[in-house]
């Protein structure tokens, strides 16, 4: 069985899904809530499940621009919630979410494309996710409603699991994990579902609380671009420290949006998820100019 390759769908997929997403979001909320709110998180693992098949351990390096990104990671969202709090809690709730969230898979097929170490890349994905693991639940246990207990039963196995399972299955049954990676492109549609499941939840829960401040919408929106554009901005300037800007920029700003809008959804206020919505909108904007001027500078030096 052959899949259509991601890069010809790139272009259509974002907009498509949510278009979908916003159209179809009673049917796809009701299917969530009958699943017991299973669908999104499954498909988080699934994703995380074949990007992790492609990865060998032995190949992994630790570099001090991982430390010094994952440091940032976890110093920065505390910091924008302390900052944000004053003015709204949601607004903080939404823009911490926003830099907390680990590294997304696609990053490193976007930092390879643009001339970005990919094993590096692969490495710091790694110690991300299991890093945020452990740290997101208490973080989230503090600023939300949920106990540290529930949130870690949650979230720890969600983003540990698949990178058990994969290993696993390397070393058990290589050959299902070879068919995996050499099919690693069905990740793409696991996320353009994905997409589509999150932006009918955030379109019913919006249109279930027309009480909802149109304000603190637009902030939320607006917090998640200043957010999008820094972290990108920032992480450039610090693997450029480290001989590669394009590892630094897509590590801290190309964010795993679907996990973002799950925890939102389900450990903070609800309406706090609009940021991470709109950061799927931003990032992606940001990818879109990256891959332009990449392929300007190509053309340009081939003629």
């Amino acid at each position: 069985m052959t899949f259509p390759h991601p890069h010809n769908l790139r272009t259509v997929s974002m907009p498509l899904g949510m278009v979908v997403g916003a159209m179809f979001c009673r049917p796809i909320a009701a299917l969530e809530t009958a699943s017991g709110g299973m669908i999104t998180p499954s498909l988080i693992f699934l994703m995380l499940f074949f990007t992790f098949c492609r990865v060998d351990v032995r190949s992994m390096r630790l570099q001090p621009l991982h430390l010094w990104l994952l440091t940032a990671q976890i110093v920065f969202s505390v910091a924008v919630y302390g900052i944000l709090l004053p003015f709204s809690p949601t607004v903080a709730q939404g823009g911490m979410i926003c830099v907390l969230t680990p590294i997304a898979m696609a990053a490193v097929v976007i930092g390879g494309m643009l001339g970005a170490d990919i094993v590096s890349m692969t490495t710091f994905s790694l110690l991300c996710n299991m890093t945020i693991a452990v740290v997101a639940p208490f973080i989230l246990s503090v600023v939300g409603d949920c106990s540290l207990a529930v949130i870690l039963a949650r979230v720890a196995p969600l983003l540990i699991l698949p990178f058990a399972a994969a290993q696993g299955c390397r070393a058990l049954i290589p050959k299902v994990s070879g068919w995996v990676a050499a099919h690693s492109q069905i990740s793409f549609y696991l996320w353009l579902v994905s997409l589509t499941v999150i932006i009918g939840r955030t379109t019913t829960f919006i249109l279930d609380h027309p009480e909802a401040d149109g304000a603190v919408e637009t902030a939320l929106a607006a917090t998640a671009l200043v957010i999008c554009l820094v972290q990108f901005r920032f992480g450039r300037w610090l693997g450029r420290r480290y001989g590669d800007a394009v590892a630094g920029g897509q590590s801290l700003g190309q964010k795993n949006t679907v996990l973002a809008v799950w925890m939102a959804q389900s450990f903070l206020d609800p309406i706090s998820s609009v940021a991470p919505t709109a950061y799927i909108v931003w990032q992606n904007f940001v990818n879109s100019y990256q891959i332009y001027k990449k392929d300007r500078e190509t053309t340009k030096n081939q003629i």
